[in-house]
C-alpha cells in the first residue's frame, strides 16, 4: 500500500471485500480479485497531486499509531517517491527505510539519464 492509495483502500479486509464488477452483483463473502490492467489504468488517472500527498505526509507523521511504531513518511525530493523510515524510539536511529537509500539513487539515475547503460558507468 502507498500513501496514493490510502484514500480509496476500503477499510474492510481483503478477504472480506467483494468482487465488483460493472455487470456483477456483488456477491456476499466473495474475495477480489487482483486488479486488471484497466482497473489500474483508471486508479492512476485519479493519482493526487503532490500537495496533497504531502498534506497526507504530514498526517500521518502526526498520527498516535504511526509514533507509538516508530514510523516516519517523508516525500524524496529527487524522486518524489514516497518513504516509510522505522525509526528506534530511544536512539531515534533509523532501523528501516523503504525504499532504501540505494534504491533512491538507482531511480534518480534512471530517471536522469537514458535508460540505455544507466545501471554501469565504466569505461574500457
Amino acid at each position: 500500500m502507498t500513501i496514493d492509495s490510502i484514500g480509496s483502500v476500503a477499510t474492510a479486509r481483503p478477504a472480506e471485500r467483494q468482487i465488483a464488477g460493472a455487470d456483477a452483483a456483488p456477491a456476499p463473502g466473495a474475495t477480489r480479485s487482483p486488479a486488471t490492467a484497466v482497473e489500474t489504468a483508471n486508479a492512476v488517472k485519479g493519482a493526487p497531486s503532490l500537495e496533497q500527498v504531502n498534506r497526507a505526509v504530514s498526517e500521518l507523521n502526526k498520527s498516535p499509531q504511526a509514533k507509538s511504531q516508530g514510523l516516519e513518511f517523508s516525500i524524496d525530493t529527487d524522486s518524489k517517491r514516497t518513504v516509510v523510515k522505522v525509526i528506534d524510539q530511544s536512539t531515534k536511529e533509523v532501523l528501516r527505510q523503504i525504499p532504501t537509500p540505494e534504491a533512491l539513487e538507482i531511480a534518480k539515475a534512471m530517471e536522469a539519464k537514458s535508460t540505455k547503460g544507466v545501471l554501469i558507468q565504466q569505461t574500457a
